[in-house]
This record gives structure tokens, sequence and C-alpha cells, in this order.
């Protein structure tokens, strides 16, 4: 934030300070941000407002607003970009080897299900992992078995 005001950018100054108010919000919640995936999903969402603004300012002819949105979501992209999640190659791992301890215990497959006890805390719990991502997968893996 200090850099941002020290060069004088007030599209990156105007983001940071969006997203401090939008953490700051959040903590007096029952859910606060407390993970770098919380953050990330917080800065997609921004970034898809920030979108879906434009799209409307376009749409109104105004440019001049519509470029400015453009640009805040550059930043939140650039932003985004720097957090590091795992692969999707890792993550397809993990939900087969899920898939595969559900079937050995006889268990009934379900999406749901799968979800649940892949996203528990001794398997994906604290790790840096869409769950977007995650289901979207589980949904392949499913596909491909039946």
């Amino acid at each position: 934030m200090k850099t941002a005001m020290q060069n004088k950018d007030s599209n990156r100054l105007s983001v940071l300070r969006s997203l401090l108010t939008q953490t700051l919000n959040a903590s007096k919640t029952s859910n606060p941000i407390n993970t770098d995936m919380q953050m990330l999903a917080l800065l997609r969402k921004s970034a898809s407002a920030s979108r879906a603004a434009s799209g409307e300012f376009k749409g109104a002819g105004r440019g001049d607003l519509a470029e400015k949105e453009d640009l805040q979501v550059k930043i939140m992209e650039e932003y985004a970009g720097g957090v590091e999640t795992m692969s999707d190659e890792q993550i397809r791992g993990t939900v087969e080897e899920v898939l595969v301890k559900m079937k050995e215990e006889g268990t009934k497959i379900q999406v749901g299900d799968l979800l649940k006890r892949v996203f528990a805390p001794e398997v994906f719990g604290g790790k840096p992992v869409e769950k977007a991502d995650v289901a979207r997968i589980a949904r392949q893996i499913l596909a491909e078995t039946s």
C-alpha cells in the first residue's frame, strides 16, 4: 500500500483499500478471512464484480468508467496469480485415493460424500486448494469410473 502511495498509483491504491475494507468487514462477521484461500476467493469475487461493472459501463456508453474497472480487474488478477494452489494432477491423485478408500469400505459413492471426505482436515484441510477445482475434478473422476 505504501509503495502504491509513493508511486501515486491511484488504481492499485483503490484496489488495496477496497480489499482492506472488505477484509476488515469480514473480520467482524462469523466467517473472518484467515487463510490465503479465503483471501484468494475474496480477490476473485471482487474481480468478478468489477468485470460485471465494466460490462454495464460499456453498455451505458461510459468507456472511461469501464476502463477504470478493467484496470482494477487486471490488478486483482495480478495479486490472485501470486497465490500458489495445488495443481490439478495433485488434486486428481488425492481424490482418486479417497475414492479407492471409499470403494474398499463399500460405501455408496456420491459426489457430496466424496467431497466431504476430501475436504476433511486430514486430507485437504489446510492445503491451498480451490473448492471449485476439487469439485470439478471429483465429478470428472466419478463420470469416468461409472
